[in-house]
């Protein structure tokens, strides 16, 4: 389970033993036999050769970032950092590989409220449970306002008593992981010169959806530059949970990269000593997050073929609600 003494435990590299295993091992025999991998990368001289940008790219399915990392290693470009679901550490077995493969767990607030819950109850939270909970965290039900009747002995247990102390409680515990992420992500960046691979979708689905903000409060926060990635035709190499690709070609379109101050981002330009991922940085700054993040979405709109673009409603096709933290 990802807390914050197993985020504290996390180690960086700029040469990942895990990535070069995988790449030497598994995906240059994967690619190549018995059902060739065609990996097209487009636009690869916008990609630095000294590392330190964060790559925002879509999520089709759930190993559409191996091709792309193995073209890159290739190519002699930086090794990544990938943003992963904290719910990938729940087995040591799990959490070890990840921590191989140079990965950076990002525990959201709905993952950390359904873990705290667990910890208490033995169980995830019903959605009805998770749903009161995150009104509580998120301020859309006030703290003096009595728990509804009937609430499970479960829910009443984590809440305790006090509902005020029950919030202090959990946001200094999501302060002190946030704290955390955003030291292995300036690391990344500054110290070891990685990529940061980012979905700001936040869960897979074929066709592109509307963003998540945690990427542009980090990049403003660390004044890095994003480069949007376009990728088409991994969910055919992978079409179920497989490791293997089936063979097949995939392309992925490099943007020009945004930066912090250029002239599609300057005007929503956030003042860097603002923490990302708080309740500071989204009361105060939360319109200016959005509006970039609708920037970097349409830029990967632009570069994935029709069948990737937008859906009609810009609505994940993936898991919802508890399903997305267990």
């Amino acid at each position: 389970m990802l807390d914050l003494d197993r985020l504290k435990r996390i180690k960086l590299s700029n040469r990942p033993l895990g990535q070069l295993m995988m790449g030497n091992l598994v995906l240059f025999f994967d690619y190549h036999l018995p059902r060739a991998t065609n990996i097209v990368i487009e636009g690869k001289e916008r990609l630095p050769r000294g590392g330190g940008v964060f790559l925002a790219m879509n999520h089709t399915d759930r190993y559409n970032y191996w091709p792309f990392q193995y073209g890159m290693y290739r190519a002699g470009l930086p090794f990544t950092a990938t943003w992963v679901k904290g719910k990938y550490y729940e087995s040591r077995a799990m959490g070890a590989f990840m921590d191989s493969m140079n990965n950076i767990p990002t525990p959201s607030r709905g993952y950390v409220i359904t873990t705290e819950f667990r910890k208490v109850a033995g169980r995830p939270p019903k959605e009805e449970e998770y749903r009161l909970l995150r009104d509580l965290v998120d301020g859309k039900r006030a703290p003096t306002e009595p728990l509804p009747a009937g609430v499970s002995p479960e829910l009443a247990s984590v809440v305790g008593q006090d509902v005020s102390e029950f919030l202090q409680r959990f946001n200094q515990l999501f302060d002190q992981m946030i704290h955390e992420v955003v030291e292995l992500n300036r690391r990344a960046i500054e110290d070891l010169h990685l990529n940061v691979l980012v979905f700001p979708q936040g869960t897979r689905s074929k066709r592109l959806s509307q963003g998540h903000d945690g990427l542009a409060q980090m990049a403003q926060y660390l004044g890095a530059k994003i480069v949007p990635v376009g990728c088409s035709g991994s969910d055919k190499l992978y079409p179920a949970n497989s490791p293997f690709s089936k063979g097949g070609r995939v392309v992925y379109r490099v943007g020009e990269p945004l930066a912090v101050d250029g002239p599609e981002l300057e005007r929503f330009r956030v003042p860097r000593d603002v923490l990302p991922l708080t309740d500071e940085a989204n009361r105060k700054y939360g319109d200016r997050y959005r509006a970039i993040t609708r920037v970097v979405m349409d830029r990967i709109n632009e570069l994935v073929d029709p069948e990737y673009q937008y859906s009609a409603s810009r609505e994940p096709e993936g898991a919802q609600g508890v399903d997305r933290f267990v």
